[in-house]
């Protein structure tokens, strides 16, 4: 009976310290999320692409770990209004995931279920949605609509490379996606 109970003893006092521990670490880890790494990088709006792990990564900075994937990845803020993600160009696959401010992943979408496989991306929060469907702008028609229920967040553009003959496409394809205000 003494065993059991000095067991449990120090299993809760062993629970209490670790609970204690991730408490008094909880902000360091919170101020080093993809976030504040993307902010510590670009400002809102510009396109930030991902290395690969296996080509170090500096501190802070995001990186993508599949060989096979070249990514890049924009910040917005749906406050000043809705934002556009564009792309120029043909590859075999692309993926787009819209993250909220706490990377929890809100919407996401490929090129099979885009208009001509291209990559024309509106992002509106729910009453800049209900003003799109009141009268849609004519340069709008091909976009897909996503309607996000945040006010900050990232659209990280994904491509599939599956071999050295389309890393050009995939690179210029990359390169030429632009994440701006509408």
């Amino acid at each position: 009976m003494f065993n059991a109970l000095r067991i449990l003893l120090l299993g809760l006092f062993g629970a209490a310290m670790v609970h204690i521990a991730i408490l008094s670490l909880l902000p360091i880890y919170s101020e080093r999320d993809v976030w504040a790494a993307l902010a510590a990088r670009a400002d809102l709006y510009s396109t930030v692409p991902l290395v690969h792990s296996a080509a170090g990564t500096e501190g802070d900075r995001p990186f993508i770990d599949n060989p096979l994937i070249e990514a890049s990845v924009c910040r917005f803020d749906l406050s000043t209004g809705m934002t556009r993600i564009l792309a120029d160009g043909r590859v075999p696959f692309w993926s787009m995931s819209i993250y909220d401010r706490d990377g929890l992943n809100v919407f996401s979408l490929n090129d099979r279920s885009a208009q001509q496989r291209t990559l024309d991306v509106v992002i509106a929060d729910p009453p800049q949605t209900l003003e799109l469907r009141k009268g849609l702008p004519e340069a709008l028609e091909q976009s897909v609509l996503v309607q996000a229920d945040v006010t900050e967040g990232m659209a990280l553009v994904r491509v599939f490379v599956p071999d050295e003959s389309w890393r050009a496409a995939v690179s210029e394809f990359l390169d030429s996606v632009r994440c701006a205000p509408l």
